[in-house]
């Protein structure tokens, strides 16, 4: 299906071109963005990841002129289009569409709220617009959520929370941002937000060497495309009969 090493491919090319991107932004005006800015605006980090799902699409027999990986735009509902990372349409019907996430430091905070909404608008928006018919003739299409976490103290420190009027859940209680990514990862599988999501974890010096670790094996790489692979591979030898 795939190997670790082209996994460990992945996460080198998102290390090795956003600290291309870092050392570039800034070299012709002399002017770098702040934080990380630089970096986030230039694109492409995960390409690697990217491409390397459409290969194990077409190793279920999709051709690869049904896979879109160039930001392809499909209706929403409470908003008039989205652009999505990888998008599978097979003759009109909507069989797969993907979204890829990096969070890398400094901030995590503010960053991280952020990432939650995006993921349960995106999914609310596109779980609607099915429900109304907007991808029609298509069966529910897969949905899939993919997270390139930085590994770093701040990741891994615990925050604490908040809590004014009423007391968090406690699972959230003194729990780092790595561990408030698991759990929300979880969370939106198993309130079928998503149909699978995967989390990695990658510290930005032996990122550039390819190195990577699994926090959650229920949310690992293999989870998430195996019911990826299993349901284009049950779609492609249903077309067949």
């Amino acid at each position: 299906m795939y190997s670790s090493d082209q996994v460990a491919q992945a996460v080198e090319h998102f290390w090795s071109t956003r600290l291309k991107q870092e050392k570039k932004q800034g070299s012709k005006s002399g002017v770098k963005d702040a934080g990380n800015r630089s970096a986030v605006t230039g694109g492409s980090q995960l390409d690697g990841f990217i491409q390397l799902l459409a290969t194990i699409l077409e190793n279920t027999g999709l051709p690869d002129h049904v896979i879109f990986t160039k930001k392809t735009v499909l209706p929403g509902y409470f908003r008039p289009t989205k652009s999505w990372d990888l998008v599978v349409v097979v003759d009109g019907e909507l069989l797969a569409t993907i979204e890829f996430k990096s969070h890398v430091g400094p901030s995590f905070g503010n960053n991280f709220n952020n990432r939650v909404e995006e993921a349960l608008g995106s999914a609310t928006d596109f779980l609607t617009a099915y429900r109304e018919g907007a991808f029609k003739p298509s069966k529910k299409p897969w949905l899939g959520w993919l997270m390139l976490l930085e590994d770093s103290d701040r990741s891994r420190t615990s925050v604490r929370v908040a809590e004014p009027h009423f007391q968090v859940i406690e699972e959230f209680r003194g729990s780092s941002y790595t561990k408030r990514y698991e759990l929300f990862c979880e969370k939106l599988v198993r309130e079928r937000f998503y149909d699978a999501t995967c989390l990695l974890v990658s510290d930005r010096k032996n990122g550039l060497n390819g190195a990577y670790s699994e926090p959650n094996q229920e949310i690992n790489f293999r989870n998430f495309v195996t019911s990826l692979s299993a349901y284009a591979i049950a779609f492609v030898k249903m077309r067949e009969t």
